[in-house]
């Protein structure tokens, strides 16, 4: 059984109120081999949601902000832990995730400018999993591996 990013299945659950739907990522949802998870869902956000991105305070620390101000920094990590409680309760240790969402972006997220610039960097759920010894593969990555 593996963790997966809910949006990749299909699920409307993207900020936008969309899904990035793969026939891939569906079908092991519907073969039983995975679960869908949305931290931003479990962390209480709506659907759809003003875009947020990670970006530093004024005393560096990172803090996840929507394109209009809003500090939304404790729902993503309230998200995280969830997930993170989902996926120990079914003994999941790996996980696919969405590439450079401020949760499950793995290696690469947005800078905060909200201009689609990418900087090297990790989620808030990431990190969180990668914490807890939870494998982290990105969709493209998974795809990528498929083709081997």
């Amino acid at each position: 059984m593996i963790g997966i990013s809910s949006c990749l299945c299909g699920i409307n659950c993207k900020y936008n109120g969309k899904s990035n739907l793969n026939p891939i990522f569906l079908e092991l949802l519907n073969k039983g081999l995975a679960v869908p998870i949305c931290p931003e869902q479990l962390g209480g956000l709506t659907t759809p949601r003003v875009p947020a991105e990670i970006k530093k305070d004024f005393k560096g620390n990172l803090q996840v902000v929507t394109k209009n101000s809003i500090n939304v920094t404790k729902e993503y990590e309230l998200g995280a832990k969830r997930a993170l409680d989902i996926l120990k309760a079914l003994n999941i240790t790996k996980v696919i995730l969405r590439r450079r969402s401020p949760s499950c972006g793995y290696g690469e997220i947005y800078d905060g400018t909200f201009t689609g610039t990418v900087i090297e960097g990790n989620g808030v759920t990431v990190d969180l999993f990668l914490k807890n010894g939870i494998e982290v593969i990105t969709d493209d990555d998974y795809i990528k591996s498929l083709d081997k």
